[in-house]
């Protein structure tokens, strides 16, 4: 154990001697209330320390104490349906001990070191063993099984002394290692060093999030990076939320970095009582909660992010799916900002330090599709929401941010002020993962690729159109140039707006999906066939089937689409009557 002083106080920044033999990111208890710290900087023997809680009336010359090891995290049952603060404190025992405030040197174990869990091995002993190796599960809830691995910094290779099935705590030793290394339910972690993987495989699988605008405009690759930056107001977190209700993940790590904690209370409350589409079961039997909101601890808000990542990670190499849910890597960057103006270092843009790009870089890289250490298929995709001051994307951190994601999905204030949510704007937005998940599409439905460029060229035209709609008015405009104004409504009003409030509208499978935007797109090239036949637009408006459509979204069930084939029949049914008359008069 090592020991040292505290000579000075800047914050949460705390600066240390007689540290110097402590290793780079050792977790040091700090000061006689023993707030939990780490090691940022050592220079000549000054130890620079990260202090994670209210360090206030502490005082030069209070001890600080190395435990010997990096900020690790223990990972093993127990954590799903969990709320932790950004070091893995739970937060509903610590209200149960002091109250709502959290109380400065509290502590209390991250997982129930008390809970029996009931194990089902794989394995024997004697078995050979290796590194992330599956040794058998127990059913963590009614969603996950959680598998019980090798830890990977394991160096022996056969297990000796196992005990087999049998119910037992997390710190129970199960096994030894031929050199005597415990093997228990749960293992430690540095949240700052990324699990190792067998190999990283190609981000060729979408994430289905039954956002319509999402899984058919900009995709998201399993083990893909996204951003959703926005303004104040303009729906952020309420999308975050709607993808991580739905989307096709196995877990979801929804990290609160620096938000407003009735934002946290909205996924507590509503989880619960919200249904997982796949099992029936609740949401929250498959989220892990990290809330690190505006009024805790800014040093906390720093690491929480990398604790979500590890997290993300473990349940990775289990082979799930995992989602992590970042809300908001702004506030984060605040943080770094903060603490790196009482480190005294020079900043750059907007007071940021310089290193922020390299920060947001091993967040971000974090993410992919991999083969695990026990060759199965797992993937961690990052969803991060980034907050500019005023919506001005030309900050730094949404302008860094683009730099480690391949999918951003831009908010546009006008939309969010018309309730149109979500509100992901179809013209600053992009996926770069539409070409690789093209495949996956393919052999679900090989229209996607086609009606989705079709409709996104249509949209541009609009927007074009629009500009020269200012200016002359829409009555001077050509039949066919106002049908292009006419189906862009159709398409924003009946196929991008979901009603996250709507049984029926607030997911869509993607079937659904792809049925209503070839209603529209069909509806559009028989409608221009027409007016080209010499129909007036007036006419093709006052069809009973163009409503239909566009209320389509909301009156479909997932579950029965022969209702969309029944507007379709409609819809060639009117277009042919429209057709039929208009050929006649061309012919006389």
């Amino acid at each position: 154990m090592i020991e040292g002083k505290i000579t000075r106080i800047s914050g949460p920044i705390v600066y240390a001697e007689g540290l110097d033999k402590c290793g780079l990111y050792d977790v040091v208890d700090v000061g006689n209330a023993k707030l939990i710290g780490e090691i940022i900087r050592q220079d000549a023997g000054k130890a620079t320390i990260e202090v994670y809680e209210d360090d206030g009336g502490m005082q030069v010359g209070e001890p600080v104490v190395s435990n010997g090891r990096p900020l690790s995290l223990k990972l093993g049952p127990g954590l799903v349906g969990t709320i932790y603060d950004g070091i893995q404190r739970p937060l509903k025992q610590m209200f149960e001990k002091g109250g709502a405030f959290l109380l400065p040197g509290q502590r209390t174990e991250s997982l129930d070191a008390e809970k029996k869990w009931d194990f089902e091995p794989s394995v024997k002993e004697g078995d050979a063993i290796k590194p992330g190796m599956a040794l058998g599960f127990v059913q963590e809830t009614g969603s996950i099984k959680h598998i019980i691995m090798v830890p990977p910094a394991t160096k022996g290779k056969v297990l000796k002394q196992f005990k087999g099935k049998g119910s037992y705590t997390v710190d129970e030793v199960i096994g030894l290692t031929d050199l005597d290394e415990e093997i228990k339910l749960s293992q430690y972690w540095p949240v700052r060093k990324a699990r190792p993987f067998m190999q990283k495989l190609e981000v060729s699988q979408p994430l289905i999030t039954g956002q319509r605008v999402i899984d058919v405009f900009f995709p998201l690759s399993k083990g893909g990076t996204a951003a959703i930056p926005g303004g104040f107001g303009t729906g952020k977190t309420m999308t975050q939320h709607a993808i991580a209700k739905w989307c096709d993940a196995d877990l979801i790590v929804y990290i609160g970095c620096g938000e407003r904690g009735n934002e946290m209370t909205d996924v507590l409350t509503e989880f619960p009582q919200l249904i997982d589409p796949r099992n029936n079961r609740s949401l929250m039997e498959r989220t892990i909660l990290i809330a690190n909101t505006s009024n805790m601890p800014v040093a906390a808000r720093e690491v929480s992010l990398y604790a979500g990542i590890t997290l993300a990670e473990y349940y990775r190499d289990m082979g799930m799916h995992v989602a992590i849910m970042a809300d908001s890597t702004s506030r984060w960057a605040e943080a770094l900002r903060e603490l790196s103006g009482r480190m005294e270092e020079m900043p750059a843009e907007e007071g940021f330090p310089a290193y922020l790009p390299t920060r947001l870089a091993e967040f971000y890289e974090r993410a992919g599709r991999v083969n695990t250490l026990n060759g199965q298929e797992g993937s961690v995709s990052v969803i991060g929401a980034v907050s500019p001051p005023g919506g001005d994307f030309s900050e730094p951190v949404t302008q860094h941010t683009k730099r480690f994601i391949r999918c951003f999905w831009a908010l546009d204030r006008e939309l969010a002020n018309a309730r149109h949510y979500p509100a992901i704007g179809w013209i600053d937005s992009y996926s770069e993962y539409a070409d690789e998940v093209k495949t996956w599409w393919d052999k679900f439905d090989p229209r996607w690729a086609s009606i989705r460029i079709k409709a996104l060229d249509l949209l541009k035209r609009e927007q074009r159109l629009q500009q020269i709609v200012r200016l002359i008015g829409p009555d001077a405009l050509p039949d066919s140039d106002r049908l292009v104004l006419t189906v862009a409504e159709m398409i924003k009003n009946g196929f991008l707006q979901q009603n996250a409030f709507d049984d029926i509208d607030q997911y869509s499978v993607p079937q659904k999906q792809i049925l209503i935007l070839l209603l529209v797109m069909d509806f559009y090239e028989k409608a221009l066939a027409v007016i080209k036949q010499g129909c007036p637009l007036t006419k093709i408006m006052e069809l009973d089937v163009r409503n239909e459509i566009i209320r389509a979204k909301s009156v479909v069930p997932n579950d029965n689409m022969e209702e969309l084939t029944a507007i379709q029949n409609h819809l060639e049914q009117q277009m042919g009557e429209l057709e039929r008359v208009y050929r006649k008069d061309a012919a006389v």
